[in-house]
């Protein structure tokens, strides 16, 4: 059994465009295997990781402090569904909301902060290997064998491609 106190971790920053958090890995730092779980900070008019869901690793956000809002997948066999896709789906995040991302397009989620203030959250993750991290907005994928996402150990395979630039299965054999 591991224990942690999370005023014992530094930060972890992360400020690439619209993504800029702050992240301390709780589960890592108390010797968690099967389970992940971040505390992260996301600043006022920030988002964070890009819109994405993961094909093996189920996720859950619940929130400890501020509000925000959600991007969630929207349901392709939606009548309604527009072409906008940055306001679809989004809901609002407030204290005590817990939210639910199941491994597949259906999980799909990004957390923004649209507010006046801080936004602190927990996401807990199941920590499967290996694991396909798809990007619907940009139509990229990661793959992940050796350590899931989130995981610190050396990894036999990881990248990120461009969903387009597929080849046959005999192609360059």
């Amino acid at each position: 059994m591991g224990l942690v106190n999370e005023a014992d971790l530094e930060w972890t920053e992360t400020d690439r465009g619209e993504a800029r958090f702050r992240r301390k890995q709780l589960g890592e730092a108390a010797g968690g295997d099967a389970l992940g779980c971040s505390l992260y900070e996301l600043p006022v008019g920030h988002e964070s990781w890009p819109f994405h869901y993961h094909a093996a690793n189920e996720e859950a956000i619940y929130v400890l402090e501020g509000t925000g809002s959600i991007r969630l997948a929207t349901d392709p066999d939606d009548a309604e569904a527009d072409d906008d896709f940055e306001t679809k789906n989004t809901h609002d995040l407030t204290p005590g909301t817990y939210v639910a991302l199941p491994a597949d397009e259906s999980g799909g989620h990004r957390v923004i902060n649209d507010s006046e203030g801080v936004l602190r959250y927990l996401a807990v993750s199941t920590m499967v290997e290996p694991d396909v991290t798809v990007y619907p907005d940009s139509g990229t994928f990661g793959v992940f064998v050796g350590s899931p996402p989130g995981g610190r150990e050396e990894r036999s395979l990881e990248g990120y491609y461009d969903a387009d630039d597929a080849v046959g299965y005999w192609e360059q054999e």
